[in-house]
């Protein structure tokens, strides 16, 4: 069953979809399925006239602010209508403007994409969860770069759908007008 959702009132969340988590000795689970998976839902957001944020992690260690590694992925599309949030924690609600930017749009409903699941992922859907935010997380729109990655992804999308969020793949999000 397919979400129905709303351009009006829904965002797409990309969670740090940058360089330094796509060089790390593991690689990625399923890199280019992921990354077109997410470019093809911004695009979809972006045709609809859907708010995009893309969410941007820096720390002392791999993510540096400035450095290569803390760059955007090459492949991850942005464009000028992009709203740019950057974040020193896993949750992207703590302590940023996320939350004042969401509202300020009147959006109750967030889309939930990037990287990585058991980390930046998780901590953000719960923390729209407890907001009060309609969540809804890309089953196939996530990933990780550790070894049984694949189990990892699947075991957190039962335990997160149970109990914070709706589960949908890329294939079966589209957005229209109308509830």
């Amino acid at each position: 069953m397919n979400p129905k959702i709303n351009p009006s009132d829904t965002a797409l969340l990309i969670i740090d979809v940058q360089r330094g988590l796509f060089s790390r000795p593991t690689p990625v689970y399923k890199a280019e399925i992921l990354l077109g998976n997410i470019n093809t839902l911004k695009e979809r957001f972006t045709q609809a006239g859907a708010a995009v944020f893309i969410i941007q992690h820096s720390n002392q260690k791999m993510l540096l602010e400035g450095s290569s590694n803390w760059q955007f992925h090459p492949e991850l599309s942005i464009s000028n209508s992009d709203i740019i949030i950057p974040k020193t924690h896993g949750n992207a609600f703590k302590d940023t403007s996320i939350k004042e930017e969401l509202d300020s749009r009147g959006i109750r409903n967030i889309v939930i994409t990037g990287l990585v699941t058991n980390g930046c992922v998780k901590a953000t859907v719960i923390g729209g969860q407890e907001l009060g935010y309609r969540v809804v997380l890309v089953a196939d729109g996530h990933s990780s770069y550790i070894k049984g990655a694949e189990k990892l992804i699947r075991d957190w999308n039962r335990k997160l759908n149970k109990h914070y969020v709706d589960l949908y793949p890329t294939s079966e999000i589209s957005l229209s007008n109308g509830v």
